[in-house]
């Protein structure tokens, strides 16, 4: 006899009780989803910005930990780079960050501030398809992804009308705006040249960068030449680290998954929220177990083995778990959609994370039925007649 629709029929008898246990396993699963979603968006916001560089090869200083705490190291060290036959361009970097002060409420608020030279673009014409406004003194180009709190920098340049503002104390003009993102390192960004941020911050020295970005010529083996460059630059001095685009990437994660206690953080959330709906489920699934013991007991009586009554209460686990996840799925994608309008990170639904959350649920439900499970074997039908 096929178990499932005995399983649904005991559970759909108490619609009170199903509802109370859909929504608690509703909880738990918007609860991982939303711990797994700003987990991965920390991952993808940090190296937002290392994916839209166009360079090949990277060179950074070793004391550097992440984008937004980098240190920095001889240009000299990049330009030595230009003797290998394999390099076609570099493009030296500026980082740091300054106080933007809010135009309309001139209120100050954190800002990465890009520098490079506009005759060498390290973004791509799509990200930024117009580098000469920042050719001028005092003129940088706005992240319209940046968060709100610095202000509706884009409604303010479409009307036409200059847009003025400080940073770091300096009268400067938004020239243009771009799309990038904030992270959760930074909550804005604006590009200027090399000229322009060294106005910015008047105590950095020219001669001092942040990050190297090297461009190959087509057909180059990128292999073999970061093995020379490692060789030649970065063994011998240790005052510099060649890293691939891939490496360049990795190095940010690696920072967020493994120096901060953000990653834990998130981690420990979805555990938390894995063993909420276990207990949940259990409390149902033991409750239920209770008052139909004289049931099972007559199942037994009847000839029916455990082994059919288990697998009804597993049944009723799996029946559980695929009934809460699809209010936890919809209503996620509801707090993704507004977490992503409130904060500007790039938190989207993946089918990956959907297949894992819902496998994170099915194993809560059953862990629950193997453990709410042996009530059901203490259902004697000598102690119920």
């Amino acid at each position: 006899m096929f178990a499932i629709p005995l399983a649904w029929l005991q559970l759909k008898r108490e619609k009170m009780r199903l509802l109370i246990a859909l929504a608690g396993i509703g909880f738990a699963v918007i609860l991982m989803f939303i711990q797994l979603g700003f987990q991965d968006a920390l991952f993808d916001s940090s190296v937002s910005m290392h994916q839209e560089l166009q360079g090949d090869i990277f060179l950074i200083s070793p004391q550097s930990t992440s984008m937004i705490a980098m240190k920095s190291f001889s240009q000299r060290r990049l330009y030595q780079t230009l003797g290998y036959g394999s390099v076609e361009s570099i493009s030296p970097v500026y980082l740091d960050f300054a106080l933007w002060k809010n135009p309309e409420n001139q209120r100050t608020r954190g800002i990465l501030v890009i520098g490079f030279d506009p005759s060498k673009p390290i973004f791509s014409r799509e990200l930024v398809p117009d580098l000469t406004p920042i050719r001028l003194a005092d003129v940088v180009l706005f992240d319209e992804k940046s968060r709100s709190e610095f202000g509706p920098i884009s409604q303010l340049f479409a009307t036409g009308k200059p847009v003025v503002t400080e940073v770091a104390g300096r009268r400067l003009t938004v020239g243009g705006l771009f799309a990038l993102g904030a992270s959760f390192g930074a909550d804005g960004n604006i590009i200027t040249s090399d000229t322009n941020f060294l106005r910015i911050f008047s105590r950095r020295t020219s001669g001092m960068i942040d990050v190297g970005m090297v461009t190959l010529k087509p057909g180059a083996d990128l292999d073999s030449l970061i093995k020379q460059m490692r060789r030649d630059l970065q063994d011998p001095f240790e005052d510099v680290k060649v890293l691939s685009k891939a490496e360049f990437l990795e190095f940010e994660r690696d920072y967020w998954r493994s120096s901060t206690a953000i990653g834990f953080i998130f981690t420990l959330g979805t555990a938390i929220g894995f063993l909420v709906g276990t207990v949940i489920v259990y409390q149902i699934l033991y409750t239920d177990i209770t008052d139909h013991l004289a049931e099972y007991a007559t199942l037994k009586a009847m000839g029916y083995r455990n082994f059919y009554l288990l697998s009804l209460v597993f049944q009723e686990a799996v029946i559980l778990s695929i009934l809460g996840f699809i209010p936890g799925f919809l209503l996620s994608l509801g707090l993704y959609n507004l977490t992503r309008n409130a904060t500007s990170l790039p938190i989207y639904m993946t089918i990956d994370r959907a297949i894992l959350v819902l496998c994170l649920a099915m194993t809560m439900c059953i862990i629950s039925g193997a453990i709410a499970v042996r009530k059901v074997q203490d259902a004697d039908p000598a102690d119920i007649f």
